[in-house]
């Protein structure tokens, strides 16, 4: 049975209830900080600079007391594309003034491409442990009204931050719905006679056993979608309405803190790169 269990494999999306330091945070200190972050690692140009933000996300994530497995299990699944496009760099990159470690046919895989590779799936393995650390530790009452306080003076001048904060949220919380489904309809396939998992075989034909899974799942996927718009016109919700907010937010020592230190980490990653 373990090869349905998709949804112990998906980490990303499930919060993990703490009572760590940064559980304590404001939630908007917590979203400020990650908000940040993102966009830092997607343009670092540095394999350095990657690698300390990885180490920084590492180091959150033990301080968050989050089991490390589990927090590593998010790269599970995109583990087979982060190869792809770190072979494909190193063999698209031209090697310029570095040296060529050896050929493949037509094919020339250099240091140059070796380095792209490799900072190109250190970025992409950052970002995913990122957008993870997120979902695990700001619930999402948490997401929603510290967004909304966030973004109320941007509703003033017209942005439409109630559909924003709505997108995000069905986003984040979509992805262990996605692999619940998954788990659901490969059982029922599989006590109609599927094989699912009984035999190895190559990559070719695991993938090749994959596609009767996909049109199933992406017509659930769709029914789910209009069955929550169905839900939410219902429950007459509507674009740029007023809402007011159950929780007060209020920012303590601690918050300016953890700001600080994470200001101090970007000043120190702008002097190493």
């Amino acid at each position: 049975m373990n090869n349905f269990e998709y949804l112990n494999r998906v980490a990303i999306g499930q919060y993990i209830p703490g009572s760590a330091f940064i559980y304590r945070l404001d939630a908007r200190t917590r979203i400020l900080i990650y908000f940040v972050f993102i966009p830092l690692v997607a343009f670092l140009p540095s394999i350095r600079g990657v690698l300390a933000c990885l180490l920084a996300v590492l180091l959150a994530i033990t301080a968050s007391r989050i089991p490390p497995g589990f927090a590593l299990r998010s790269l599970l699944a995109p583990l087979p594309f982060l190869v792809f496009i770190a072979l494909v760099q190193l063999f698209s990159v031209p090697a310029g003034d570095s040296s060529i470690l050896f050929r493949l046919g037509p094919l020339t895989a250099s240091i140059a491409g070796v380095e792209a590779g490799l900072l190109l799936a250190l970025r992409f393995a950052t970002l995913i442990l990122l957008v993870a650390l997120a979902t695990f530790t700001l619930s999402t009452s948490e997401l929603v009204y510290g967004l909304r306080s966030l973004l109320r003076p941007l509703s003033r001048l017209g942005f439409p931050s109630e559909d924003f904060i709505q997108i995000v949220q069905i986003t984040l919380r979509f992805i262990p719905f996605l692999a619940l489904s998954a788990e659901r309809i490969a059982k029922a396939q599989a006590a109609r006679g599927a094989d699912w998992g009984t035999k190895r075989g190559s990559l070719l034909r695991r993938a090749r056993d994959v596609v009767p899974l996909i049109i199933p799942l992406f017509v659930t996927t769709l029914r789910q979608a209009e069955n929550l718009a169905l839900a939410m016109d219902a429950r007459a919700y509507a674009t740029g309405e007023t809402v007011s907010s159950l929780r007060q937010f209020q920012f303590r020592l601690a918050d300016y803190i953890a700001m600080a230190a994470a200001l101090f980490f970007i000043l120190g990653l702008i002097y190493i790169i």
